[in-house]
């Protein structure tokens, strides 16, 4: 038997189903939301005592459910069940020492074991801790086969997600989902709070513009867990054929939506901290122009700056690391600014994109042409908007009538306040 020498130990910390608390975040103390969308509803960060119990930690509620079942697990480096000193046990570890059938581990983009670069193919393999089978879902196939489902009863997702759009693990979730209803599979979904569920600010996804970096018209900051996010999927008949996937939520005991959640563990590896997290719906854009977001640095989505932006009093330069192999600018000086210091934002934060627009020295070279920036911000209109030199009020003036009609959507969806 796997993992003999600490057995008894994990299978006593999962019965007694000891639960954790979150650390919290500084709290936000003032709403900066631009007055033309005064009326979305984002939220200050609020702080209590009460510990938050993610679904995993919940072991009462799901291991009956998983015995005699032949499982497979969508799960990464964030699986865990947590005890209460800071440590954590992995969920497939822990379900191997109950003597669950664990058949397959299904990994989405980073892998398994959290490790590869955004972008990255992740490959089929086998984990060398456990010996279960690796099938990834972002390489050959995102979408697992009829093939990899044949010995499967069920299916169990449990990934930390940071709540906006472009993050993959929600596409993830979508084509997992559509697998499921295909061959009639359960899915038992593990809920984990949103880090940037305490607002929703965004363009909404035109659905010419779907790819894997935005499947559904949700604006970029959806303000939804995973949990309620697939409960959408179904609801709105985003999968194929309109199936509906058999779902079951273990929910977050203790969970708002405006409650500070700070991740234990690092989601992908270029999200390294509370500061980058907050920050990325805001500096993705970047992803998709010449400007370097920090990849490459040990401030990934902290700072941004290039060679052909003006000298400022911050500049980084670049190179091969953890989650960046090939980072953009590699060993070029880049001239930027230092975003570490600001008050963590309840709303999307044009104010970077559009000044590295205006003082870049040439501005045809800005937007990368491949497209990517489209595919990111789900819409042509945002790109155009800022060559035309609309202002950040202008611009989110523009996304209001999408915003509300996705607000009403989601009321039905919301498993938490």
């Amino acid at each position: 038997m796997r993992f003999t020498l600490f057995k008894n130990t994990v299978l006593l910390f999962i019965l007694l189903g000891i639960s954790c608390g979150s650390t919290t975040k500084t709290e936000v103390e003032k709403d900066n939301t631009p007055e033309a969308i005064s009326k979305i509803e984002n939220k200050t960060l609020v702080k209590t005592n009460s510990p938050i119990i993610v679904g995993a930690n919940q072991t009462r509620n799901y291991i009956p459910q998983l015995k005699g079942k032949r499982l497979g697990i969508v799960a990464n480096q964030t699986s865990v069940i947590f005890k209460g000193d800071n440590t954590y046990i992995h969920l497939v570890d822990s379900l191997i020492a109950l003597n669950i059938d664990i058949k397959k581990v299904f990994a989405p983009e980073h892998g398994f074991r959290g490790n590869a670069d955004a972008g990255e193919i992740v490959k089929d393999g086998i984990d060398t801790k456990t010996g279960l089978p690796i099938v990834s879902l972002y390489g050959k196939n995102k979408k697992p086969s009829q093939e990899q489902l044949k010995d499967i009863d069920l299916i169990v997702f449990d990934i930390q997600d940071v709540g906006a759009r472009f993050y993959t693990y929600i596409s993830s979730l979508h084509y997992v989902m559509e697998a499921c209803a295909e061959q009639n599979i359960p899915l038992l979904i593990l809920d984990r709070p949103n880090p940037n569920g305490h607002y929703i600010d965004g363009p909404i996804l035109e659905k010419e513009h779907n790819s894997f970096v935005g499947m559904h018209p949700v604006p970029i900051v959806h303000g939804m867990t995973i949990g309620e996010y697939a409960k959408m999927i179904n609801g709105e008949g985003w999968l194929n054929n309109k199936a509906t996937c058999k779902l079951t939520i273990i929910p977050i005991k203790n969970y708002l939506h405006n409650r500070s959640y700070s991740l234990p563990i690092n989601p992908s590896p270029n999200l390294p901290n509370d500061v980058a997290i907050n920050l990325y719906p805001s500096l993705c854009f970047f992803e998709g122009t010449n400007v370097s977001a920090g990849r490459g640095t040990s401030l990934q989505f902290q700072i941004y700056g290039a060679p052909t932006l003006p000298k400022t009093e911050f500049s980084f330069v670049p190179k091969p690391n953890h989650g960046a192999k090939y980072p953009k600018h590699e060993n070029k000086t880049c001239n930027g600014y230092n975003l570490t210091q600001l008050e963590s934002l309840n709303t999307l934060d044009l104010s970077f994109l559009i000044n590295a627009y205006s003082i870049t020295e040439n501005k045809s070279d800005f937007f990368i042409s491949n497209g990517f920036f489209t595919k990111l911000a789900g819409t042509k209109t945002l790109q155009q908007q800022i060559e035309d030199g609309l202002t950040e009020q202008q611009i989110k003036a523009t996304w209001k009538s999408g915003l509300d009609k996705y607000k009403h959507i989601r009321k039905a969806y919301l498993l938490y306040d």
